[in-house]
């Protein structure tokens, strides 16, 4: 398939924007889910990463994609290759979030790169999310999506057979139901077909089961971060490796290092799905 690398490139710069108040019903919507007990009140701090639960782009359901997505081409590049996932990104924590604050989103379109991977054409858009709460910078988010090419019902589910050379110090076995991950799609009004419809994985996608969602499993790895040391790290990246399914448990993971902790998402007998690292 011949991409227009120029045309999609043209979408460089390209902005949008939505404002949202964090409420309390939220807070104790995501609670739930996760099985925390963050507090709920007004003005009280809120768990980091619930900005993804916040002022999210809304389309009316004619307006969306097959796969569930918004049609593309209006914010972000209308990239032919048919199946899109978040490949990884990058927090830096500049201040808190509270309840009760209005929450604005402003979002803008940085690079858009073409790269030939092993089972195909690959195109990355990356997105730099600027959050604030209240008026002030509460976070910036680098986020790297790749589009790619269709997997096939032949085509071997790509499960890396590297681990980080570091001992355990600390794990949670997560259980990937269903109604988790809905509960998920439902909080960060996230439509894609491949976190709830097991038709639609299994016969159009060709995967085993549902796919646990990138975000959901960033806000694991940070939630355990913050966790063990704390308090918010400054700065906290992660990039995808693979595909993890609601076919199996998974552990989050986490072991020292010199300048913070590494810490990543895997079954328990398998290779790494997220890795992530985080600095204080």
């Amino acid at each position: 398939m011949e991409l227009d690398i120029d045309h999609l490139r043209s979408w460089i710069g390209r902005e949008d924007s939505a404002s949202q108040v964090l409420s309390e019903t939220l807070v104790c919507q995501f609670n739930a889910t996760f099985d925390r007990d963050f507090k709920a009140e007004p003005g009280a701090v809120a768990p980091l990463l619930i900005h993804f639960c916040l002022a999210q782009p809304t389309v009316s359901t004619e307006e969306l994609g097959p796969d569930g997505h918004a049609a593309r081409g209006s914010f972000l590049p209308p990239v032919p290759l048919p199946r899109r996932m978040w490949a990884g990104g990058e927090f830096s924590f500049h201040g808190d979030i509270r309840v009760g604050d209005p929450v604005k989103r402003v979002s803008t379109v940085k690079d858009v790169v073409m790269k030939q991977g092993r089972t195909g054409q690959l195109c990355f858009v990356t997105v730099e999310h600027e959050i604030l709460s209240a008026g002030r910078l509460a976070l910036t988010e680098r986020q790297d999506i790749v589009y790619r090419e269709a997997q096939t019902a032949s085509s071997p589910v790509r499960r890396p057979a590297t681990a980080p050379a570091l001992i355990v110090e600390h794990s949670h076995r997560i259980t990937p139901s269903a109604a988790y991950l809905f509960r998920y799609s439902a909080m960060t009004f996230n439509a894609h077909r491949i976190h709830y419809d097991r038709d639609y994985v299994r016969d159009v996608e060709n995967y085993p089961g549902l796919i646990v969602h990138g975000p959901l499993q960033a806000t694991l790895l940070c939630q355990l971060a913050a966790d063990i040391s704390g308090k918010t790290p400054a700065v906290f990246r992660f990039r995808s490796a693979s595909a993890l399914f609601d076919t199996d448990d998974f552990m989050i993971n986490a072991a020292n290092t010199p300048d913070g902790l590494t810490l990543w998402t895997a079954r328990p007998d398998g290779p790494i799905a997220m890795e992530a690292h985080a600095q204080w």
